[in-house]
């Protein structure tokens, strides 16, 4: 038996097979050109064989892992449209001489040196999506075309580290485990493995060794450690541990009790969600609904803004999807590192300070005045909630029913159809934490987004690795900003809600009840754990 250790991305336990995801890196010699014109025709028909690819994988991964997920794969298109990377590769077949599969490589690890000497873990990952692309227009190039992965058994992936169109090549419903030796925080594999549910460490110092291929192994994603080959008491261990897991979480699905221990700690879960595909996946979760719907994925998924009638449509399907339940969909938040290609915001040296959230909706006011029409319509067919991302003042409030008044001014002359949602607003500065008292006043709800409140209270990039010794979430005073807004709220009669990432942590669970607040909002894959600790706490 060997014990390997690493950092734990999703707790849980896995049992399975090894599956080696060894990068197959394509080696491009470089052969003198004499027909340019014929090499940059190459060239691009295998940028855009390659961009069909990505649309096809767009769609896949829409389907098997969530729009949140799949916007990754519109970042891909950007870059194999971007004017800097494809002039930096045609550059070298018109001046040099290049085939194209060389300029391709030479400008692959271009890039790849340029991400590796930054020092933000956040853009170091991206190396990775430049591998990948480059490495996917070499395939299209030599006339290769990438296929899905099957396995016939329950499976532990072990990579350096996955790429998204890799993660799509495999069957992920066999898929009971990730391991990575390389990856972070913001690896695409923890990001799946948190979307998913599934058991995953990253760091884990073991070499990509193929005799690896198909012996058993364990994930222990609570102890930090990966087991291969492991004893018999050991996997007899684990097998228990999985068992009363899997016991235990088709208790929690099913029971009715649920809705008593909501009422007994005057608390209750509800999701989060970035897709209407996800709707799905939460029909077997005693929730009360969904707290937070991100309307994002409605503009990432496309090349033009959506359509009052499209948006409507889509409200519309979730808000009767989920049969009454309150469903707070929230308006487009757009900026920082949130970005849509169609819509060309100027760069900005600190973006996370810079145009987002409501902001850019105040001053977008025909895009904000249709999606408000659209959520007015849709209110109509079910109990919804509208939520205004990144508030700062009161001036904003003013503006926000401005166009409020004006959307519902324009329906009745258009005579069409509109409800009475409630409406809520994000609390993530400290300036709406201080001036709570005077915000409740003016909306129904509140719904604390505790990442961005933690790295503005902070004064720290939550995405810096230079940081990450720094960069403390329970740090005594978020936990005084939460108790503060939840007092304001309560004092002005509305209820509270955590969206943030803080809502999913077990060990401040009890700490919130205590503060008074009424909503927890987590992922879907974190529900049973988090319904599981309430149960706990009402013994």
């Amino acid at each position: 038996m060997q014990i390997y250790q690493g950092k734990s991305v999703y707790e849980g336990i896995a049992i399975g097979k090894i599956r080696v995801c060894k990068k197959g890196e394509q080696q491009a010699r470089r052969i003198p050109v004499t027909d340019i014109n014929g090499e940059l025709e190459r060239f691009h028909q295998a940028q855009e064989a390659t961009i069909g690819q990505i649309e096809d994988l767009y769609g896949k991964a829409r389907e098997e892992m969530g729009e949140g997920n799949a916007a990754i794969f519109e970042i891909y298109e950007a870059i194999l449209t971007d004017d800097n990377y494809v002039n930096d590769i045609t550059t070298l077949i018109k001046k040099n001489g290049y085939n194209a599969e060389y300029a391709v490589t030479v400008i692959k690890e271009k890039y790849l040196q340029m991400f590796a000497a930054m020092d933000d873990e956040y853009l170091k990952a991206r190396a990775l999506d430049i591998r990948d692309i480059s490495e996917r227009l070499l395939d299209a190039l030599q006339g290769g075309k990438k296929s899905r992965i099957e396995d016939e058994e329950s499976i532990i992936v072990l990579s350096e580290e996955l790429t998204p169109s890799e993660a799509l090549q495999l069957n992920l419903e066999k898929v009971v485990g990730f391991i990575t030796v390389e990856g972070s925080l913001y690896s695409h594999t923890a990001i799946f493995a948190k979307t998913r549910g599934i058991p995953a460490l990253i760091n884990v110092d073991i070499g990509m060794d193929t005799s690896l291929d198909g012996k058993l192994a364990i994930v222990d994603g609570v102890g930090g450690h990966f087991y291969v080959e492991p004893k018999q008491d050991v996997l007899q261990e684990c097998m228990q541990k999985l068992r009363t897991v899997k016991e235990e979480k088709q208790i929690l699905l099913s029971q009715q009790e649920l809705n008593s221990i909501y009422d007994k700690l005057k608390i209750c879960i509800c999701a989060n969600i970035g897709n209407i595909k996800d709707v799905e996946a939460l029909k077997d979760l005693n929730i009360k609904g969904i707290g937070l719907l991100r309307s994002e994925f409605l503009f990432f998924e496309r090349k033009d803004f959506p359509t009052e009638e499209e948006q409507f449509e889509c409200y519309k399907t979730v808000l009767e999807a989920m049969q009454g339940k309150h469903v707070v969909i929230r308006t487009l938040d757009i900026g920082a590192d949130k970005q849509c290609a169609y819509f060309h915001m100027e760069s900005e040296e600190n973006p996370a300070l810079g145009m987002r959230g409501i902001r850019v909706l105040l001053e977008n006011r025909e895009l904000f005045l249709t999606q408000i029409k659209a959520l007015l319509r849709a209110s109509a067919y079910g109990n919804l909630g509208i939520l205004y991302p990144m508030i700062t003042s009161m001036e904003e409030m003013t503006e926000i029913k401005e166009v409020l008044e004006q959307a519902k001014t324009e329906l009745t002359r258009e005579k069409n159809l509109f409800g009475t949602p409630t409406h809520g607003i994000m609390i993530e500065t400290p300036a709406a934490a201080l001036i709570s008292d005077l915000l409740a006043k003016e909306v129904d709800f509140f719904s604390i987004g505790t990442n961005d409140l933690t790295q503005y209270t902070l004064a720290m990039d939550r995405q810096s690795s230079k940081l990450e010794a720094h960069y403390n979430k329970y740090h005594p005073a978020i936990l005084r900003i939460i108790r503060l807004i939840t007092e304001n709220a309560h004092k002005a009669g509305i209820p509270v809600s955590i969206c943030g990432e803080l809502s999913a942590d077990i060990s401040l669970t009890e700490e919130f009840i205590k503060m008074g607040v009424d909503e927890l909002s987590v992922a879907f894959g974190m529900i049973p754990i988090l319904q599981k600790k309430l149960v706990e706490l009402s013994k």
